[in-house]
């Protein structure tokens, strides 16, 4: 059996990236045909606008996408692709693991947290209108169904994971309707699953004590804009956005992501690195049962970054996009 992926290889780093990515799952023996879609830049020449219909016909076809980094133009009144692209498609799942890896410098050794963010409501429902020339209300949306299915898919993950301990993380002494229903549902949703320990924290403590210590936290569930900014904060304590996977889940299609920047200084130089990518593209392995492609995989990833000889420069090596690819197939 082949699965057919929709591939949107991005702006700037974006089809360096996404291509060593399927270099390495084609030496992986991944069973993936691509099926390559415009999105970003690309589609702004093309169809005028950054996430065209077009792009998103080919992910409901398929299922499946993986997307490099996108750029948002500036002014227009355009709105993201990436946000475009979870309504549009009502992926509510937004997963981002973050873990230590080896030899990549983090603030923390032995980091292993999983974030839940719900991708669909919240600010970023995009309801907003100017009351006055002087001032803009921006609505924020909350309701039972989008906290339920999250926080159900959430424990679900987690018991097929082994996963034990949850917390969502809200700010319901200020917002107690929005913030509250949110929590009071995910309250609900956890009284069915009695094995796995839960609780709640504000987000603003939750900033504080997770840099001091993330071993107190197992699994985070958040809103869209908590989770959005919470997310890159435990990205930062295992080395950046560039060593972190990212997926966007629904309940008819998945599109698993790198969530770092174009970085336009260094496209077409051969320098960028491909790990968030290919993290991205081995979790998307997972999703749909290829355990052992995505094992052997991981394993050859773990070996090149522990011999830390072919690795990029943001990584403390002296290699490049090719070099650092060429290694992890030769560990397949």
């Amino acid at each position: 059996m082949k699965y057919r992926v929709t591939l949107i290889p991005g702006d700037g780093i974006g089809p360096e990236v996404t291509g060593a990515t399927c270099q390495i799952l084609a030496a992986a023996g991944a069973p993936i045909e691509w099926e390559e879609a415009p999105a970003g830049g690309v589609a702004m020449e093309q169809y005028g606008v950054p996430m065209p219909e077009v792009t998103l016909a080919a992910i409901r076809r398929n299922r499946l996408g993986l997307k490099g980094p996108l750029m948002t133009p500036k002014g227009g009144g355009f709105r993201s692709a990436n946000v475009a692209l979870r309504q549009e498609l009502d992926l509510f799942v937004g997963l981002r693991p973050a873990r230590t890896l080896p030899n990549v410098p983090g603030a923390f050794p032995g980091v292993d947290l999983v974030l839940f963010r719900e991708n669909t409501e919240d600010l970023y429902a995009g309801i907003e209108h100017a009351v006055t020339p002087d001032t803009v209300v921006s609505l924020k949306t909350s309701t039972v169904r989008a906290a339920e299915r999250i926080s159900r898919w959430a424990f679900e993950y987690m018991r097929y994971r082994g996963r034990r301990s949850v917390h969502c993380c809200h700010k319901a002494a200020v917002n107690p309707l929005g913030d509250g229903a949110f929590l009071d549902t995910f309250r609900k949703v956890a009284a069915e699953y009695p094995f796995i320990q839960n609780g709640d924290i504000g987000v603003d403590s939750l900033s504080l004590t997770l840099p001091l210590d993330p071993s107190r936290y197992d699994v985070l569930i958040l809103q869209n804009l908590y989770g959005d900014i919470i997310s890159d904060l435990c990205a930062g304590l295992v080395g950046g956005l560039g060593v972190v996977p990212g997926a966007n889940i629904g309940g008819h299609a998945a599109v698993f992501e790198a969530v770092h920047g174009t970085a336009p200084d260094i496209a077409g130089k051969g320098l960028a690195n491909p790990l968030a990518v290919l993290l991205s593209a081995n979790m998307m392995l997972e999703y749909v049962g290829e355990w052992k492609v995505a094992e052997r995989i991981e394993r050859a990833i773990w070996d090149v970054l522990e011999a830390r000889t072919h690795v990029t420069r943001d990584l403390g090596g002296t290699g490049g996009t090719e070099t650092f690819t060429q290694a992890i197939i030769d560990r397949l």
